[in-house]
């Protein structure tokens, strides 16, 4: 492929369940190259897998690449040169090349029975062969074809591979090479008609023109197959050139195992539900497996755009960290402006989330609050359970945290405080903490001991936002009244 080729890549998931943080990861790499490079990308959807496929998923993936804020310059929704951009609408042309690949001799029919392809791994492994496919009806005779039709058997089929090892260089493992007897005869067609991805996915990156395939390293194996496709498909007029290839790492979960979509935390709808950033959680996508630089893993996506080479991937796994997602996301929150938080914020004090009647929700105390919680927050869900205090006639009843705090002499603590706080500055956040502080000191308190009976009794739970502050928000009058509930309940 020449240098002077624009950059077509591609992202083409199957509609198969929900979206995972591996399939995430590797639509930013292609988005990010495309995006680097003034190139193309070309979503696609692979859904020829009628059994597995389903409309509710592929809404829910045009949906997540909306969220995420990739946008795509060819594929549903946009249209294009090469559409259409599924698969299942495609299948004319998938047959087309099938015939002109058997026409050509670079495919063949194999009416072997699966009980003989099994018989014969079995035996080769016992052997110590490769137990690929054994070329059993590479070169049939057309007697020898009739008579397996005659006898009722079906024929998928098989692309001939060269007798000769396959070398490329992958653009983030460097120069691989295959040999023959790692890489046997392939099927691409099944025996209902049913083209496989083996052929569909090399044909459409053919026919779209594609330049450079960014995919995950699970389809390694795959690379020399279609590579050899590629060279059949430019000899039959269907592409220009072979596309370069980069295989990228894989991601590790729990017990240094390869994340899988049945692990809870590879569901990309578990991060939009806690309250990532698509900001955040990107930034962090994009280090599994890509370095900023050696000191800096906080950066925006339009800085990733103007840094990112996908020769500066690393080949090695990639271990997915929780802890370090959500603190790359609550790092995300701290910089956004506070009328953007705010914002991004709505969804979580808005029902089904909210534990208080709408009509109880007050603007003004939320806009007062707001900053003050946006330096706390790890997710954005977070926010319900820390504004709360100030939306609910009475504060949530958390026991363990009423154990943990009213412990000792509550009642003296709290009547105490509580005639402080009559007195003191309602328009000053520090007047209140001199307040609690003084109360503490009476009874021989620093000011976080004495401070976490007040907490508790005002906000239900032991930790939350800056207490003072969320003391001259919530005004005296509530403060007082729920002091008195707290003393009430100690009495009884």
């Amino acid at each position: 492929m020449a240098n002077a080729t624009p950059v077509r890549v591609r992202f083409c998931p199957s509609p198969t369940g929900n979206p995972h943080v591996g399939l995430v990861r590797t639509a930013l790499f292609n988005w990010a190259f495309a995006r680097h490079h003034q190139g193309t990308l070309v979503f696609r959807i692979e859904d020829t897998d009628a059994a597995r496929d389903s409309e509710e998923s592929y809404n829910q993936l045009l949906d997540s690449m909306k969220w995420l804020g990739f946008d795509w310059d060819e594929g549903p929704e946009v249209g294009g040169p090469h559409a259409p951009y599924r698969q299942s609408q495609r299948m004319d042309l998938y047959k087309e090349v099938a015939d002109k690949l058997l026409a050509g001799g670079y495919a063949y029919p194999c009416y072997c029975t699966t009980e003989e392809l099994d018989a014969r791994r079995e035996a080769a492994r016992k052997a110590g062969r490769p137990s690929g496919y054994d070329g059993t009806c590479r070169s049939l005779s057309e007697e020898q074809k009739a008579a397996y039709e005659a006898e009722g058997r079906a024929s998928i089929i098989r692309f001939r591979m060269p007798d000769e090892p396959i070398t490329f260089t992958d653009l983030v493992r460097g120069e691989l090479t295959f040999t023959p007897d790692n890489v046997p005869d392939y099927g691409i067609v099944r025996a209902n008609g049913a083209p496989l991805y083996t052929l569909v996915n090399p044909v459409d990156d053919a026919l779209m023109d594609i330049t450079h395939v960014l995919r995950g390293e699970d389809l390694l194996s795959s690379t020399p197959r279609q590579i050899a496709l590629y060279k059949a498909l430019i000899e039959l007029g269907y592409a220009k050139y072979i596309p370069a290839f980069g295989h990228l790492p894989y991601v590790m979960g729990e017990g240094n195992k390869k994340l899988s979509k049945r692990d809870p935390q590879a569901s990309l709808n578990l991060y939009r539900e806690r309250g990532f950033l698509p900001e955040g959680l990107l930034n962090y996508l994009a280090l599994l497996g890509w370095s900023f630089s050696a000191d800096r893993d906080l950066f925006s996506v339009a800085e990733l755009v103007e840094k990112f080479d996908i020769a500066d991937v690393n080949a090695n796994p990639a271990r997915f960290d929780l802890k370090k997602a959500e603190a790359i996301n609550a790092d995300h929150i701290r910089q956004l402006d506070l009328a953007s938080f705010i914002a991004a914020c709505e969804p979580w004090l808005t029902a089904p989330h909210a534990t208080w009647a709408p009509e109880d929700f007050d603007q003004a105390a939320w806009e007062a609050i707001a900053p003050h919680a946006q330096t706390r927050l790890t997710v954005l869900s977070d926010i319900t359970a820390n504004v709360d205090f100030l939306f609910r006639k009475e504060p949530v009843e958390d026991e363990a945290s009423w154990t943990k705090a009213m412990k000792g002499e509550p009642v003296a603590l709290l009547t105490t405080a509580r005639a402080k706080l009559l007195d003191a500055d309602w328009s000053s956040a520090e007047s209140l903490k001199n307040a609690v502080l003084a109360a503490g000191e009476e009874h021989g308190l620093k000011l976080g001991k004495a401070q976490a009976p007040v907490r508790v009794a005002v906000t239900g739970r032991t930790v939350g936002l800056p207490l003072f502050e969320s003391l001259e928000i919530l005004g005296k009058d509530r403060t007082v009244a729920r002091i008195d509930a707290a003393l009430a309940k100690l009495a009884a």
